[in-house]
């Protein structure tokens, strides 16, 4: 049986290089709020029938003011995950025998929502090795060949994307849905709360953001926000129980997801005011990287922390090296760095937000170190 408990976590004091927690990592308050409100749901103390509604803790404010506000829509709605979000969004708008756009670089539950949703899935393309871009016009490519297929409920661009870090011409992406009468929505899991947001300006009728990936919040929570157009789909309300909207099963985030991110929200305002730091701290790691034949792939110049790099070097090593695949991963965690994933030596990525330049130097070191020993 295994040895149940607390279970330490090894990498805990490590240099955190890992696209999925760098830009979740939780503030001081948060860690406050961590403890406090740990037991269970323990905001529904509070509640009445609608999360959104409890003012003491200010649940009220954070999702009909302050979010609306940050990210300039008309409303928002607490989710327990982006995918969820974009479930709630495909659900809202599905029709029968219907389809939804979605770029290729968009990841894997922006497929499966809308597989859940019940959408036909039309793609589209990316430009390829070595730059992955999503260009606005392959959207109106792509829009003209679904239409013979059936209606178009949604289109979806990743904002930026997961993989590559790119962030493309969404403004003019949503003109070219806008024109065919289609709603965008923005996967901006990795966008709100690292770097401005302003649905409105992007042209987004939707836009999705995830806590614990980039809004110092501990997980799983996402936020929507949408426009008043939409908002009668969205929030529908049960028959049987009048207060509680149907796409969001009733209540979301009821314990401490939304509190962390409470407490971390004046955080994430002053932050994102320093979002050109950031990147940047990012071009020039990349450039350091490249200095080692670590070619970053995607975006070029890069607008984003997070980075995809190839590495034809480490990948002839892993070839020799005992470990094999492995030995890069296990390399790394010797010099207690974590972020890049088990195996991969070739293809990875990381992210530099919110990591010291001071520790990223410690990083490019790494990288000097391991070829130097394997040379």
């Amino acid at each position: 049986m295994a040895n149940f408990g607390f279970i330490k976590r090894q990498t805990k004091d490590f240099i955190n290089i890992d696209p999925l927690q760098t830009g979740g990592k939780l503030t001081e308050e948060a860690r406050k709020a961590l403890i406090e409100w740990g037991d269970g749901y323990s905001v529904c103390d509070f509640c009445g029938g609608r999360l959104e509604e409890i003012k003491r803790p200010p649940i009220y404010n954070l999702v009909n003011e302050a979010l609306p506000d940050f990210l300039n829509c008309d409303f928002t709605r607490l989710t327990n995950g982006a995918r969820e979000a974009k479930f709630a969004v495909m659900h809202a708008l599905r029709r029968d025998d219907a389809w939804v756009v979605i770029d290729s670089n968009a990841h894997y539950s922006t497929y499966v929502a809308a597989e859940r949703a019940g959408l036909n899935i039309a793609e589209v393309p990316n430009t390829g090795y070595p730059d992955f871009e999503m260009r606005a016009e392959k959207y109106a490519e792509t829009i003209e060949d679904t239409k013979k297929k059936g209606n178009i409920v949604l289109a979806v661009l990743t904002y930026p994307d997961g993989n590559y870090g790119n962030l493309p011409d969404a403004e003019k992406v949503s003109q070219i849905c806008h024109e065919y009468s289609i709603p965008l929505l923005l996967n901006c899991a990795y966008a709100i709360g690292r770097m401005p947001i302003n649905a409105k300006q992007l042209g987004a009728d939707f836009v999705v953001g995830s806590g614990h990936k980039s809004m110092a919040s501990a997980g799983p929570i996402g936020v929507l926000g949408f426009n008043k157009e939409y908002s009668k789909n969205l929030t529908r309300k049960s028959e049987k129980y009048k207060v509680k909207e149907v796409e969001f099963l009733g209540c979301t985030a009821r314990g401490v997801t939304v509190m962390t991110l409470i407490a971390s929200f004046p955080h994430l305002i002053e932050r994102i005011k320093r979002w050109d730091e950031e990147v940047d701290k990012a071009r020039w790691f990349s450039k350091k990287m490249e200095e080692m034949d670590i070619i970053q792939l995607g975006d070029k110049p890069h607008n984003h922390d997070l980075m995809f790099f190839e590495s034809k070097g480490l990948y002839e090593i892993s070839k020799k090296a005992k470990g094999g695949r492995y030995f890069l991963y296990k390399e790394l965690k010797k010099r207690r760095i974590h972020g890049i994933k088990a195996g991969l030596t070739k293809n990875f990525k990381l992210s530099t937000y919110m990591v010291e330049k001071g520790q990223l130097e410690i990083v490019l070191g790494a990288f000097r170190e391991i070829f130097e020993k394997y040379s």
